[in-house]
């Protein structure tokens, strides 16, 4: 186990503390938003998900490319990636606060112990870890890939898979020495995205736009162990555990669809399709797990989904380029940062 990390309150489901409705105390008088970062415009669009609609949009630095709920659920990054800058949001009040200068803050994590903040300076080539409050530069791990993009972490927390998006690589990363461990090739021509460890923390999914599906590596001592492709369609790109751990929503953006896996064995039991033309992104779900946020990504929408049925329940219109939404307040004790990956 890593050294300061919260004990896993269940070792066969890491999201156990993740179910419908577990609010932290420290989230029960949060607002109740969904938070849009518009990347073609530099501002950040507030729905009420309660009623669906719009209630304001505020302006940000230039390329939010990310929505990220911060280790201790007091703070709503925004990554403003060409804008090298990260806005906060108050989490109780839905306020933006003044923006603070990180360099090529494309997406953000945070380590399980909460030491760090972990940014993906994508351009730089970089694993940036960071004061997880001040955001000040602890030290910049040098990556042997292009494109690092989003990452997750073993149930113990010693180490986090990283995807590469412009090399089809992953990287094997030891957290504590912040150090990486392995590169891992995909087929030429892959594009991973997204990444989630399973319940019982036996796997990891990895997301892949150009390979029209998710790869299931089986973690090991040695690393992550490829298994196999799953399909579930084009522009195969976010990943989403339901809240009660048996289902993973996969967002294809290229086809306009949600395939929902059983992790049990890995099957695809459903698919959901988006009415009309559709980009469905990244986002999160509802507190209860009722509904799955997603953002539009070419089509400057927002799209709320029934999770029982598959039925669009909201189609939202938001500025150009929404990319990485969350969802807030989540469920959880702490957050490893992205959209909502909680624990």
């Amino acid at each position: 186990m890593l050294p300061g990390m919260p004990p896993v309150t269940d070792p066969t489901n890491v999201y156990a503390a993740d179910g419908p409705n577990l609010l932290s105390p420290a989230v029960a008088h949060d607002v109740y938003r969904v938070y849009v970062p518009n990347s073609g415009s530099g501002a950040v669009t507030e729905i009420d998900p309660k009623s669906y609609r719009v209630l304001g949009t505020f302006r940000v630095g230039k390329q939010p490319q990310h929505v990220v709920p911060s280790y201790d659920l007091r703070t709503l990054w925004v990554n403003n990636d060409l804008g090298n800058s990260l806005t906060p949001i108050d989490a109780r009040t839905g306020k933006p606060g003044r923006a603070i200068p990180v360099v090529d803050p494309y997406n953000l994590y945070f380590t399980p112990d909460g030491k760090h903040a972990v940014v993906m300076a994508s351009q730089r080539h970089r694993l940036d870890f960071r004061d997880p409050h001040t955001m000040k530069l602890q030290r910049s791990v040098p990556v042997p890939c292009a494109g690092v993009n989003h990452a997750d972490w073993t149930t113990d927390g010693r180490f986090f898979l990283v995807s590469c998006e412009f090399s089809h690589q992953l990287l094997w990363v030891d957290t504590g020495a912040e150090k990486v461990l392995k590169t891992i090739n995909l087929p030429t021509g892959s594009m991973p995205q997204d990444v989630k460890l399973s319940p019982d923390g036996t796997r990891f999914y990895v997301a892949d736009m150009m390979s029209a599906g998710v790869w299931i590596y089986d973690v090991t001592s040695r690393g992550p162990r490829l298994k196999r492709l799953l399909p579930t369609g084009a522009g195969a790109h976010g990943l989403y555990v339901s809240r009660d751990a048996t289902r993973l929503y996969v967002s294809n953006r290229g086809i306009g669809t949600i395939s929902v896996v059983r992790f049990r064995d890995d099957t695809v039991i459903t698919t959901w399709r988006i009415p009309g033309h559709a980009s469905p992104d990244m986002g999160n779900l509802s507190p209860d797990g009722t509904t799955l946020w997603l953002s539009g990504r070419y089509d400057a929408e927002v799209y709320a989904i029934d999770t029982t049925t598959g039925r669009l329940r909201a189609r939202i219109r938001v500025g150009s380029q929404p990319h990485g939404l969350t969802v807030w307040p989540q469920p959880g004790r702490y957050s490893l940062g992205h959209t909502g990956i909680m624990r």
